[in-house]
């Protein structure tokens, strides 16, 4: 039972019998009026219980983006159904609005429209819906929570996707759409064609010219149906927030944008998710299945609070393919004791593959580097120093053993792995 503004008003409105007759007995008639008021007024009531619950909910959503939630209310009782309904959400769902007014007849039945924008990736959930049925005079009110479950998986936004067409156009340039390629952007022959001033003098074959009596030259295209593995560390490092993001959503969005240029670019993608066990995979997949599936496994993933097990990576690498890849590995690279395992680690993938450690970078701490106004900035700024030097040492580490190291504030360390992966191309190495 729930009393309404209504009931307490009248309770105190018997104040002024009292002020004008003097007699408490005025008082103890007054509140037994009130009393019988809304016992009658619960009486008439709809029973809150006497409903059908129904919902339509779309599976998927994009982390930021608002959908429509339709709760279905079937009045099977024998009276009107007026109130209060409440479809129990999570608060990282951000339901709007909170509570709804109901009016449905006996036998009839009645949609209550709830917006949802989620801002937490991930499954979320509604347990139960409550239900507030008011009498014809509003006094009290009968309750009832009603076990109604319900959920929508919250997928990665992929917010990085922008920089995909200027990067798949620098990979048409490399694979022979326009005239800029040269020898050392790839290392399997594409065609020949005349020589063009600023060629590459190597590029020139000297049979082909001699027998056409013109320069003409070899174009080369990248390699084709390459292995790239990304592997996302998924321990305890990764649930640090960085420029309000944990780790773990800056290395997913980066996958995302290399996976997609990665994939038009002919080359097949394999996705682990690990700490010390492997909390996705995908494998197998091409185009536009690829990506859905990555987002997929990637919403319901969320940091453990354990250490990464770097030592299973090589066999986790090897379980996926034999043959040389490019094996990326997004990680944090903050502090040297926590770098450890992977530095161990790094002489075993770079002896067969190209390996590229991809880490987020804390735009605060640049900014802390750099201010040095008063005393408290000036320790702050060592603090950030040390930090910085921290990250340094480490990065020359992982160069000095022949992996690559690309580091980046969140909005920029998608395009620079995509870039790094396209030098890489350019380069001949992959």
């Amino acid at each position: 039972m729930a009393v309404s503004g209504w009931f307490v008003a009248l309770v105190a409105l018997g104040v002024v019998p009292i002020v004008l007759t003097g007699q408490p007995v005025v008082l103890a008639l007054w509140l037994v009026l009130v009393l019988v008021l809304g016992i009658v007024d619960l009486l008439l009531a709809g029973s809150p219980r006497a409903v059908v619950l129904s919902r339509d909910l779309p599976g998927r959503v994009r982390l930021g983006e608002t959908v429509s939630s339709s709760l279905y209310v079937a009045n099977t009782g024998r009276r009107r159904l007026r109130g209060m309904i409440r479809d129990g959400w999570q608060p990282s769902a951000v339901a709007a609005p909170d509570r709804a007014r109901i009016d449905v007849p006996r036998g009839e039945r009645r949609a209550v429209t709830t917006t949802l924008t989620p801002f937490r990736r991930g499954e979320r959930r509604a347990a139960h819906v409550t239900i507030r049925s008011f009498g014809p005079l509003h006094l009290l009110a009968r309750q009832a929570s009603i076990a109604m479950p319900g959920a929508i998986t919250v997928l990665p936004p992929f917010n990085s996707r922008k920089h995909l067409p200027s990067r798949l156009a620098r990979l048409r340039e490399l694979d022979g759409a326009t005239s800029v390629m040269v020898r050392g952007q790839g290392t399997e022959f594409d065609s020949l064609r005349d020589y063009v001033r600023g060629d590459d003098v190597r590029s020139i074959d000297w049979r082909a010219t001699a027998r056409r009596k013109d320069l003409v030259v070899r174009t080369w295209r990248p390699e084709r149906d390459r292995r790239v593995v990304i592997i996302i560390d998924s321990g305890r490092t990764s649930a640090a927030r960085i420029d309000n993001e944990p780790r773990i959503d800056t290395a997913f969005e980066s996958a995302l944008l290399l996976a997609a240029l990665a994939s038009s670019a002919g080359d097949r993608v394999d996705l682990l998710i690990f700490d010390r066990r492997v909390r996705a995979r995908v494998q197998g997949a091409t185009g536009a299945e690829l990506l859905s599936r990555m987002v997929s496994s990637m919403a319901t993933v969320d940091p453990e609070l354990i250490e990464m097990d770097w030592s299973s990576v090589p066999g986790l690498v090897r379980s996926v393919t034999s043959q040389h890849s490019l094996i990326v590995l997004a990680t944090t690279i903050d502090a040297p004791g926590a770098s450890r395992g992977l530095l161990s680690v790094l002489p075993q993938l770079t002896r067969k593959h190209t390996v590229v450690v991809s880490s987020v970078t804390d735009p605060d701490v640049m900014d802390a580097a750099r201010d040095r106004a008063t005393r408290d900035e000036v320790y702050r700024a060592a603090a950030a120093e040390r930090a910085l030097l921290d990250q340094a040492r480490v990065a020359a580490a992982i160069r000095q053993l022949g992996a690559e190291v690309v580091t980046g504030a969140p909005q920029d360390l998608p395009p620079a792995l995509a870039d790094r992966y396209i030098a890489l191309k350019a380069a001949g190495r992959l």
